[in-house]
């Protein structure tokens, strides 16, 4: 189902598709670092102190170190509320298959599975669900998977103060990957939060102006670091629930200027007129470009 079959012209038999053991990476690791693991807890309990957190919850999963902590948090949380939830979606992954045999989420919805688990689950378990990139975040669908998510964990190379969000780009201006569905997502979600460290070795993230915007600041509700949980002026639903919970809100620029602080001011890009790759919006438009990098000032 994950590719339908109006875009297959043939189908070819080989004696093996790879080696199985390779599909794990060792992003697919539950973070140990005390720093990510306070990012973690703290997005877990934003998400519980919204209006979101109830029986038929739905959310997005990651398969970075700091998501997988999220979900087993969330699992936890759930459990011991008695909340059952409608789906989780994916990258399937071992924690995900853990909440679905632990009846927790009715269902996995999964476009891509991300480990040994998450593939024998899709063998073994009816509730465990293939879907296609349509079904999971077409622009021009009404029903998509995304429109349906209550909250979902993202993560960013870097944030800027009016929220947008780079994951095309490190700070040095290198590109690094493509944007898989984090505009869809953040989009479509009613809750997106962005789970970030203040610093990266002795680079900050947030920053005045990110390098490259990939998702607009308008479509992301929450910035949650070791330092703190900032949130979008546009969401003082959110802010109120989470200072009456006792979560610590701050504005993202304290907790920018918090995390300059500790490190030496680092150099900028110069870049060049010469446009490598442009970023497009989930409608087709191009919303930033990425431009070659000519040194360093």
């Amino acid at each position: 189902m994950e590719i339908q079959q109006g875009w297959v012209d043939c189908v070819v038999e080989v004696d093996e598709i790879g080696d199985p053991e390779s599909i794990a990476s060792g992003t697919l690791q539950l973070t140990k670092s005390p720093t990510r693991l306070r990012i973690a807890r703290l997005t877990a309990e934003a998400v519980i102190a919204s209006d979101r957190f109830a029986d038929g919850f739905s959310f997005q999963g990651g398969a970075g170190g700091i998501s997988l902590a999220v979900t087993k948090y969330l699992g936890d949380a759930m459990a011991e509320a008695g909340i059952v939830g409608s789906f989780g979606m994916g990258g399937g992954t071992k924690l995900l298959v853990d909440l679905l045999h632990r009846g927790l989420i009715r269902s996995i919805l999964d476009g891509q599975a991300f480990d040994l688990d998450a593939v024998e689950s899709i063998r073994q378990d009816p509730a465990h669900v293939m879907i296609d990139p349509g079904l999971y975040a077409n622009y021009d669908s009404r029903g998509c998977a995304t429109y349906k998510l209550d909250a979902a964990f993202l993560g960013a190379t870097e944030v800027d103060l009016d929220f947008n969000v780079n994951v095309n780009t490190h700070s040095d201006g290198q590109l690094l990957h493509g944007i898989g569905g984090h505009q869809d997502v953040a989009s479509g979600a009613a809750i997106t939060l962005i789970t970030v460290p203040t610093l990266r070795g002795r680079i900050p993230v947030i920053v005045d102006r990110v390098t490259t915007v990939t998702t607009p600041g308008e479509v992301v509700d929450v910035i949650v670091t070791e330092r703190g949980i900032a949130v979008n002026p546009h969401r003082e639903d959110l802010a109120a629930r989470f200072s009456d919970a006792g979560l610590p809100v701050r504005p993202l620029a304290e907790i920018k200027a918090e995390a300059e602080r500790l490190v030496q001011p680092i150099g900028k890009p110069v870049f060049g007129d010469e446009v490598i790759a442009a970023i497009e919006w989930r409608d087709g438009t191009v919303i930033d470009v990425v431009r070659k990098v000519e040194g360093w000032e």
